[in-house]
C-alpha cells in the first residue's frame, strides 16, 4: 500500500503545471495570481514585474505572498517553469516572449497591442524549438462566443459596426478584441471587404477606423472594463449582440484553459476559440 500511495504521489507531481506570471503586479496579473493558486494541477512558482517586491497571492489569504522580480530569464533558470503567462505591456511583451520560448518554456499572451509581424515570430519560435504557445485577445469565453456569433450574422447582414469600450488606462484602440470580431465578420462575408475596397479609405476618422470594411469606434473612460457591441442593420431592423465584462474575474475561466492546453502544444495558437469546440 505505501509503494502505491508513493507512486500516485510522483505521478500527481509531474502532472503539475508550474505556472510563472508576467506582469503579476498590475491588475490582469494579480487576478492570474489567484486563478492559477486556486487550480489543483497548477503550482505558481514566480512572479515578473517592473515592480519588484512581495506581492499577496490571494486577497483571501493575506499572509500567502509571492516574491517578484524584474529577470525573467533569471526567473526561468531558477524555478523552471512550463508555462509563463504574460499580461503585461505592448512595449515588454515580446521580449519576454522571445525569452520564455527561448529557453523552451511555453507561453499563454493575454497582451494586446501586438502586430502581424509579433504574430510571426512567435509562430516562427514555436515551430523552431517545437513547443506550443496560445495569443488571445480576450480570454472571456462570453466574448468568443460573441465574436463568433457576430461572424455568423454577417451571412446575413451587410451592414455593421463595433462600438468597444474600455477603461480608461488601456493603450491600444482599437482592441485586439474588436479587430479580430471585424476580420472574422470580414472573412465570413465577402462582399462586405469588396464593397470596402471599392470605396477607398477616403472617409473622416469620425467614421471610426475601418477594419475589413467594418468600423469600429472605441471608447475610454474610468469605470469601464471590456465591453463590445456589434450593431446590424438591415431593412426594418436591428441586431446587437453585446458582451461586458464586469470584473476580470471573467478572463480567468480562458486562462485556465489556455495553460492546460498549452502544454499539449507543438505551434502557436492565435484566439482562444481555437481551444474551443466551436
Amino acid at each position: 500500500m505505501e509503494m502505491e500511495m508513493e507512486t500516485w504521489t510522483e505521478t500527481e507531481k509531474v502532472s503539475r503545471i508550474r505556472v510563472v506570471v508576467a506582469g503579476a503586479a498590475g491588475r490582469m496579473g494579480r487576478q492570474v495570481l489567484v486563478a492559477v493558486s486556486r487550480e489543483p494541477d497548477m503550482d505558481l512558482v514566480g512572479g515578473v514585474d517592473i515592480r519588484e517586491g512581495r506581492v499577496p497571492i490571494d486577497p483571501e489569504r493575506m499572509d500567502d505572498v509571492l516574491e517578484v522580480t524584474r529577470d525573467l530569464a533569471s526567473l526561468i533558470t531558477r524555478v523552471r517553469p512550463d508555462v509563463v503567462v504574460d499580461f503585461t505591456h505592448p512595449a515588454a511583451v515580446m521580449g519576454n516572449v522571445r525569452t520564455a520560448l527561448g529557453m523552451g518554456v511555453r507561453c499563454v499572451v493575454g497582451t494586446t497591442g501586438l502586430g502581424a509581424k509579433d504574430m510571426d515570430e512567435i509562430e516562427r519560435l514555436c515551430r523552431e524549438k517545437r513547443i506550443g504557445a496560445v495569443v488571445a485577445p480576450n480570454f472571456a469565453i462570453g466574448a468568443v462566443l460573441m465574436m463568433k456569433f457576430a461572424e455568423m450574422a454577417s451571412r446575413y447582414f451587410h451592414a455593421a459596426e463595433i462600438v468597444e469600450l474600455h477603461h480608461d488606462r488601456k493603450l491600444d484602440a482599437p482592441s485586439g478584441t474588436a479587430i479580430k470580431t471585424a476580420q472574422g465578420m470580414s472573412q465570413a462575408d465577402q462582399a462586405r471587404t469588396e464593397a470596402a475596397a471599392a470605396a477607398g479609405c477616403g472617409e473622416p476618422l469620425a467614421r471610426g477606423e475601418s477594419v475589413g470594411g467594418v468600423r469600429i469606434h472605441s471608447v475610454r473612460l474610468p469605470g469601464l472594463v471590456a465591453h463590445q457591441e456589434v450593431i446590424f442593420g438591415g431593412p426594418g431592423q436591428v441586431l446587437t449582440i453585446r458582451h461586458d465584462s464586469i470584473s476580470r474575474e471573467s478572463f480567468m475561466p480562458g486562462v485556465i484553459l489556455a495553460v492546460r492546453r498549452v502544454a499539449g502544444l507543438d505551434h502557436a495558437v492565435f484566439g482562444l476559440e481555437r481551444l474551443l469546440d466551436l
